[in-house]
């Protein structure tokens, strides 16, 4: 008896004790403390595990699209859809808005000259033998030669390494008369896309790809050095066509760091509300007919048929794919994401292509690369 009294009496201590110690701790050490006790009694409870940081991001996945049946193969909604065919497109003249952009640009180029005996310099890499690269980058050089800006062209092979690419964005860097400096892309899959861009001084990135540049676009408080010569091609065209931003419902079909991504960014700076659909968008045929405007940068010909368009959207189709083309004297022809057949009969407006949103992002780069020029020549507006 004696020992089941002093048994009792240590069981009453402890129930009395237990409660005065936790009364003093605070509400939150004592609600861990419980909470401590009853993860101990049930030990067949599976415990949650916090995310690890990485899962956050998502998976890197790359889009990959379905190539859309041939245009002959997908007849025209009826008109129960409620789709109007009688009306027609206005067509934006890419061109002659980047004739305007050039001649400003040379404007300026020249005023420059006069005030500081210097002119803007913009330096090429050039990876490769794509023919379409090349076919760019001509472009590119022929632009700066028009409005009177120094053109560099550093050409490397295919299999040249990622340091002998790194090693000349690194002259261009260094050299004090080149102001802009970009990297053709695609890039061989063998190299870092990621590691060679972003080699590229900040303040000559006039593509608007160095991570710097892209997270100031994301925040409306700060202001990148450098905006997607692309992001600001769109825009353009729909400024110069009258298209009034604010409120309106902008679809933007692919999201790529070149176009898909920085226009988002930029259209939302506009006060826009945003769509983006990519290769794992489910039903982007509903989202896009819900439209005011349609910015189509998949890379993928014919995607966008009449039937995605709700009647009056604007479209601005950054898509250049090369079809097959017996007639043509090269074998091909160029191509936008849009069919434009089906789609001019629907939009209010509409860029073609060629001739359409490529233009004028080449007249962004000139404008980027004479910016950075007057940065370091104090000629700032």
């Amino acid at each position: 008896m004696g020992g089941a009294a002093v048994a009792l009496f240590a069981a009453t201590r402890r129930r009395c004790f237990i409660p005065l110690v936790t009364s003093s701790l605070p509400r939150a050490a004592r609600g861990l403390h419980e909470a401590a006790a009853a993860a101990g009694e049930d030990k067949a409870r599976t415990r949650r595990r916090r995310s690890s940081s990485s899962s956050f991001l998502g998976p890197d996945i790359t889009d990959t699209w379905d190539p859309p049946p041939r245009p002959a193969a997908s007849p025209l909604p009826p008109p129960a859809a409620g789709v109007d065919y009688e009306s027609t497109a206005t067509i934006i003249d890419g061109k002659s808005i980047a004739e305007d952009i050039r001649l400003q640009i040379a404007e300026e180029v020249l005023q420059m000259k006069n005030a500081a005996g210097h002119v803007p310099g913009l330096a090429v890499v050039l990876v490769g033998d794509r023919k379409d690269s090349q076919s760019y980058v001509r472009f590119k050089v022929k632009g700066c030669e028009e409005v009177g800006i120094k053109s560099l062209l550093a050409e490397l092979p295919r299999n040249c390494t990622e340091d002998e690419v790194v090693d000349s964005v690194s002259r261009f860097n260094e050299d004090p008369s080149v102001h802009g400096v970009l990297v053709q892309l695609p890039l061989p899959q063998h190299m870092d896309e990621e590691k060679i861009l972003n080699a590229i001084s900040l303040d000559k990135d006039v593509d608007g790809f160095h991570p710097l540049n892209v997270g100031n676009l994301a925040l409306r408080s700060r202001k990148p050095l450098f905006v997607s010569c692309a992001a600001k091609a769109c825009l353009e065209l729909l400024f110069q066509s009258g298209i009034d931003l604010m409120g309106k419902h902008v679809t933007i079909i692919g999201r790529s760091k070149v176009v898909g991504l920085p226009t988002s960014l930029l259209l939302q700076r506009h006060h826009a509300t945003v769509s983006v659909i990519h290769a794992f968008t489910e039903n982007p045929e509903e989202i896009t007919r819900g439209s005011d405007i349609v910015i189509s940068a998949a890379g993928v010909a014919n995607l966008v048929r009449g039937s995605w368009l709700k009647q009056g959207a604007v479209v601005i189709d950054v898509g250049t794919n090369p079809v097959e083309d017996p007639a043509s004297d090269f074998g091909y022809r160029l191509t936008g994401d849009v069919c434009f057949e089906e789609a001019v009969n629907v939009a209010s407006a509409i860029t073609p292509v060629p001739g359409g949103v490529g233009p004028v992002t080449i007249a962004m780069l000139l404008a980027n690369t004479l910016d950075s020029a007057k940065r370091v020549y104090g000629l700032s507006d």
